[in-house]
């Protein structure tokens, strides 16, 4: 699984920079504070909304 495939939904701007900050699986991210991500160019509200989304399915979720 690429990069792109392991965040479905997640705008090709959010997806490059999430792996330029080396996280390629959603795993990666349990615990991470959004305000982390939200650092990371190309990333923005409607990312972290996306993200949160998609860790839940998994049973994860993203720090304070």
């Amino acid at each position: 699984m690429d990069d792109t495939e392991a965040f479905p939904g997640l705008s090709n701007p959010a997806k490059r920079a999430l792996a330029a900050a080396g996280y390629t699986e959603p795993a990666q991210l349990d615990g991470v504070a959004a305000s982390e991500l939200l650092r990371l160019h190309g990333m923005g509200p409607k990312g972290i909304r996306v993200l949160r989304e998609l860790l839940a399915e998994r049973g994860l979720s993203l720090g304070g």
